[in-house]
């Protein structure tokens, strides 16, 4: 960012200051006009879903600029322009990619969002910021405990902004729920029971290798990936299912609401786990991850349970999701439809408070307050810098590591590391093929 960039956003930031909204620190840019010297160039890796929807809603705030689209099928990005087209939107200056490093190597491009599959995002966003650019990466940020701490290490030493795609993070009912949870009035909270069940969510059948799409580079899409022949139930939205690409339910929404609860509670790595679950909804269909799963965290003072299940909407409280913060004086329940107190009939200090329901767009508000953050140039104005996305994604592999490897597991805070070194052999770390490498930052 050039320094008249530097010294308008500087103005605007304190100018604006006495109207953010004081639980959190996004400054609502999209309501004031943006001078056109801080015209803001985005470039988007991965459009099919969360990446697009990502999109859709930075281009709400004035001064971006959408500069690049890439993806490795030619079909979406066909459809990405022709739906562009409609919006009215001019397509002439955006380029198109099917590789991400050209992308990278456009210089007009200031910033990037991720939204490919989970095991792109950690060589993504690592280059990505050694190219310059800052980056909204999408959750989670890593597939593994050590992409994790990798792109941590990269945001700091090559100095860009970095956000993680944890929405949640920017609503204002989730932070005045934590800002209840702090201020002590649920008395001592024991127990967190974050609940996930899903429905709608259902994993493909079980269907024959074929050739991949026309259109459609598939060795670019496995990328650090076990090469494997092209099936249509592993590709698009179902790689969520297979420990290749992704970890399943547990970091698919995982990553959302546990990040609360750890937020919430102000907890640390744990120091075990335990996990129980399989295929139990589903196991005639094509998955390896599990449909149905719960994973016991212990802390100090306190457990943490989740729970989730596929197929079945009725959770606790009725709801297919939940964060419940279990203290002596009530319950707090906390969802993407609001939040409330259930009093504890036996306390003596009784709380209670009616349901408060959401009043902004989460999404919107997570998109502002990282280009906030491109244009104050302080990483500490975000809502959910790479070290807090890193966090959760590691708190959430760690349950899939004692599912996997069937046995509790226990964490050395010292060494940052399991004291099993089986485990630490065979889980911190993803395995990379294709001639890749995690880079050593």
């Amino acid at each position: 960012m050039n320094s008249r960039k530097k010294f308008i956003a500087q103005s605007s930031i304190l100018a604006l200051g006495g109207l953010a909204l004081q639980s959190f620190n996004t400054k609502n840019f999209s309501k004031f006009n943006i001078g056109a010297n801080d015209t803001i160039n985005i470039g988007v890796i991965g459009i099919k879903g969360m990446g697009w929807s990502n999109t859709l809603s930075m281009l709400k705030i004035p001064g971006i600029q959408l500069m690049a689209l890439c993806d490795v099928d030619q079909t979406v990005l066909d459809d990405r322009f022709a739906e562009l087209a409609k919006k009215n939107i001019d397509t002439g200056r955006i380029n198109r990619y099917n590789d991400y490093r050209k992308l990278l190597e456009n210089k007009d491009v200031d910033a990037v969002i991720i939204g490919t599959p989970d095991h792109w995002h950690a060589l993504m966003m690592i280059d990505a910021v050694k190219a310059g650019k800052d980056v909204y990466v999408e959750k989670p940020v890593g597939n593994s405990i050590e992409e994790c701490r990798a792109m941590v290490a990269a945001q700091k030493k090559y100095n860009r902004i970095v956000q993680a795609g944890q929405w949640q993070r920017s609503q204002q009912h989730f932070r005045e729920a934590v800002d209840f949870v702090h201020s002590g009035q649920l008395g001592n909270i024991r127990t967190v029971k974050v609940c996930c069940y899903q429905g709608w969510m259902k994993p493909a059948p079980v269907v024959a290798d074929s050739a991949p799409p026309a259109g459609v580079d598939y060795k670019m899409w496995l990328g650090p990936a076990k090469t494997r022949p092209f099936n249509s139930s592993r590709f698009h939205f179902n790689f969520r299912w297979f420990w290749d690409y992704a970890g399943g339910l547990m970091t698919d929404w995982g990553v959302h609401l546990m990040d609360y609860a750890i937020f919430g509670m102000n907890a640390p790595v744990p120091k075990t786990v335990s996990a129980l679950g399989g295929k139990f909804a589903y196991p005639e269909l094509y998955q390896e991850t599990p449909d149905t799963l719960t994973a016991l965290y212990e802390f100090d003072n306190f457990n943490i349970i989740w729970d989730h299940a596929m197929g079945i909407d009725n959770g606790n409280f009725g709801r297919d999701h939940s964060i419940a913060f279990i203290g002596n004086n009530g319950t707090l329940e906390l969802d993407r439809g609001g939040w409330e107190v259930i009093e504890e009939k036996r306390s003596e200090r009784k709380v209670a408070v009616p349901r408060k329901k959401p009043v902004d767009n989460g999404l919107d508000k997570h998109t502002e307050n990282f280009i906030a953050a491109v244009r104050s140039r302080k990483q500490s104005d975000l809502n959910c810098p790479i070290e807090t996305g890193a966090h959760i994604a590691t708190v959430c592999q760690m349950g899939n590591i004692a599912f996997r490897s069937g046995q509790k597991v226990t964490w050395n805070k010292n060494a940052a590391k399991f004291t099993d070194e089986k485990l630490n052999k065979q889980y911190l770390m993803a395995e990379y093929h294709n001639g890749y490498q995690l880079p050593k930052v």
